[in-house]
């Protein structure tokens, strides 16, 4: 049963008009760190006077004795309405901000335990002295519950939660179906074409290049359906020995087919017999003296021992499996990845979760796991390095969720243990290169906040630079660093829409920048009144990644006084005083380390030319003049082949190709007569008038 349908009448604290309350239940996997309830049988109620006492939780740290109380007759008052069987529930904060979301096979049973008195991690009481409300739904089975707490913590990200911070999709190789001359390409998103999927793989750089040897070694076209049938020559893939150009009748559909298998008995771990047939095949072509023949089928061969000798490790006994292994350093943690298909390693992916640094290993798994396969369908054997505490509940919900059997195991010995001790050996390595990043890019931000007289730390900096070409195609852009290097994630453009800058003024374009983001910013993220109350960090810090809030501590201008003042007026405008600003003027000869720097309450000066402050200021603003050029190339690259047509309402893609192929160009269709118009195939009277009178208006 899908989760959806498994979901009764809200129970208890759901009221109404809760945001929540209706959110979808699509199915999925996820588990946030749980405290395990007290020990309560059966149909017995507990002794809400062993919850009710004054006596502050063990190693309360930031949670107010005062505040933990209010929270637990927050959380007993709903006890008495939850539900008794499976279901989730969900601990709301002010302003219904969701702070936790949690399943259990006994929703009264677990919230329970949070009535503790004694007991709660510094992180468990933060969360019950927050809790101002709880929601319930009750679901059929545990399983189901499971599936629902997965799908609202990908949705809702509650703070509490370990949130899984980069869920972006995997690129597979697809390999169509229902097509005489079936193509070979790169796929990332749902799996809704037909056809046949290979993959994972852990990066874009891994399977291109495999996609490239697959076309050297197998002959498969890469092109779309559209190109094919367009074709009246070989193109240049033909040329170069990558594709058998099936579109020209080079190649029979027959012996196009034959490659076809050839390619799929590959991807599908018949590796060994393809490159025999293929030698086979070069040896007689040798005996019968066809050397061309021969050494095409020689250079097939080399291409596959090229894909086959780049998958690094390789499994011998193990065909299918995702490995995934945590390790721990400093209260940071780091997940490695590691896909193996078809006894072959397709690469692996380190990740690093949001988790409370008070929590265990194995608790943090349990609950990445369970986002990982979310949306994305698992192998069938998951190779674990900790035990995990739903593991057989996770297995069934995956075994519902994809309807195939697969397996969850923690090895103890042999290669699938040697598979995951290579794995947790990769992911030290990559957790400790990354605390040393971090701390050198701590050291540089505490350089900045010196160099420039910033009292308080710098978590956030923000560089921004324009891009134009005499006011043309103008953007603006903005990057963003932090202690974990500079945030891509975080990165924006603005298209300059020119409400009150005239073309190529550039402190105009600053301004509206600077005012769309801020004003933004300033509804989204308020600035933090309230120093040292969690509850006000909220707002900001929930939605930004760690060590990384949401509101800038500094901002770069890449400019000189003008646009130092330009952006001072616009802050003071929106009576933003928490944020510093400097502007940096370009050397005599634009040459790099004679910048001139301008900061409020300054004169205008420069920094030592060796000083590690300067360096760092360089690199944000070549990244902010890199960002903002490309973004400016591909806005006028797209206005290049920009059609007239793209301006009529109503105009789609089939009216538009229906168009052009009519009239052939966009100029001669501005030429034809509205009689012509409408005898274009496709198009009525209506819109051929649309089109003849966006053309015309104005005309006499």
């Amino acid at each position: 049963m899908d989760a959806s349908e498994a979901m009764a009448r809200p129970q208890g604290g759901m009221e109404p008009d809760d945001p929540g309350a209706s959110a979808p239940a699509a199915p999925g996997m996820d588990g946030g760190a749980e405290t395990r309830a007290p020990d309560i049988l059966d149909g017995e109620e507990p002794d809400l006077a062993a919850f009710d006492t004054d006596e502050p939780p063990a190693d309360d740290g930031e949670a107010a004795p005062a505040s933990v109380k209010a929270g637990r007759a927050v959380i007993r008052a709903h006890w008495q309405h939850a539900p008794v069987g499976p279901g989730v529930y969900r601990m709301l904060g002010a302003d219904d901000a969701v702070l936790y979301v949690g399943k259990a096979k006994s929703v009264r049973k677990r919230i329970a335990s949070y009535m503790r008195v004694a007991g709660h991690t510094n992180r468990i009481a933060r969360m019950v002295a927050l809790t101002v409300r709880m929601v319930f739904v009750s679901t059929a089975t545990e399983t189901e519950a499971l599936l629902l707490e997965t799908n609202l913590i990908k949705q809702l990200r509650p703070r509490f939660n370990v949130l899984m911070r980069d869920d972006k999709s995997f690129p597979y190789i697809l390999l169509t179906a229902g097509h005489p001359a079936p193509q070979l390409v790169k796929h990332r998103g749902a799996r809704s074409g037909k056809g046949d999927y290979f993959g994972p793989f852990a990066s874009t750089w891994a399977v291109n290049r495999t996609l490239n040897a697959l076309e050297r070694a197998f002959l498969l076209r890469s092109c779309s359906d559209s190109y094919y049938e367009n074709r009246t020559r070989p193109c240049l893939q033909y040329q170069i020995k990558r594709c058998s150009a099936p579109c020209t009748g080079e190649v029979s559909h027959t012996d196009y087919a034959t490659l076809v298998k050839e390619a799929r008995d590959f991807l599908s771990g018949k590796s060994r017999a393809v490159r025999d047939r293929i030698a086979g095949e070069m040896g007689e072509a040798a005996e019968a003296m066809e050397f061309e023949r021969a050494a095409r089928l020689r250079d097939r061969i080399a291409a596959l021992s090229a894909i086959q000798g780049a998958q690094g490790i390789n499994p011998k006994s193990t065909e299918e499996a995702d490995v995934f292994a945590i390790v721990e350093q400093a209260g940071q943690f780091c997940i490695e990845v590691f896909f193996f298909r078809t006894y072959q390693n397709w690469g692996n992916r380190a990740y690093f979760p949001k988790a409370d640094r008070t929590m265990e290993p194995a608790e943090v798994l349990d609950s990445f796991v369970a986002q990982f396969y979310d949306e994305r369908p698992p192998p069938r054997l998951v190779l674990l390095s900790h035990e995990i505490e739903s593991r057989a509940l996770l297995e069934e919900a995956l075994c519902e969720r994809h309807g195939s059997r697969l397996e969850i195991a923690v090895p103890q010995r042999g290669e699938k243990r040697e598979l995951v001790e290579h794995a947790a050996s990769n992911a030290k390595g990559t957790l400790s290169r990354t605390l040393a990043e971090t701390a050198s890019q701590e050291k540089l931000l505490g350089s900045l906040a010196q160099a420039f007289g910033i009292e308080r730390t710098v978590r956030r900096v923000e560089v921004y630079d324009n891009s134009h070409i005499m006011g043309t195609n103008a953007v603006g852009a903005m990057v963003v660093a932090g202690p974990g290097g500079f945030m891509r994630t975080h990165y924006r453009t603005f298209n300059i829409k020119g409400d009150e800058a005239t073309p190529g003024d550039d402190f105009g374009m600053m301004k509206e920048v600077l005012r769309r983001r801020f004003t933004r910013l300033n509804r989204e993220a308020p600035a933090v009144t309230a120093a040292g109350d969690p509850a006000g960090q909220s707002a900001s810090a929930d939605r930004a990644e760690e060590g990384c809030p949401a509101r800038p501590d500094l901002i770069l201008i890449d400019g000189g006084r003008g646009q130092f003042n330009a952006t001072r007026q616009i802050l003071d405008e929106l009576q933003i005083t928490d944020v510093a600003v400097v502007a940096i003027a370009k050397g005599r000869d634009r040459d790099a380390g004679r910048e001139t720097f301008f900061v409020e309450g300054r004169e205008p000066f420069r920094l030592p030319p060796r000083d590690p402050a300067l360096y760092f200021v360089e690199r944000l603003r070549d990244e902010a003049h890199r960002f903002a050029i490309g973004t400016h190339r591909a806005k006028r690259k797209k206005e290049f082949v920009k059609s007239p047509l793209d301006e009529i309402s109503g105009i789609g893609p089939a009216r538009k190709r229906a168009l052009l192929n009519a009239f052939g160009t966009a100029k001669a269709l501005s030429r034809a007569a509205l009689g012509d118009l409408e005898k274009v195939p496709g198009i009525n009277a209506g819109t051929a008038k649309l089109v003849y009178d966006h053309f015309h208006e104005g005309r006499g």
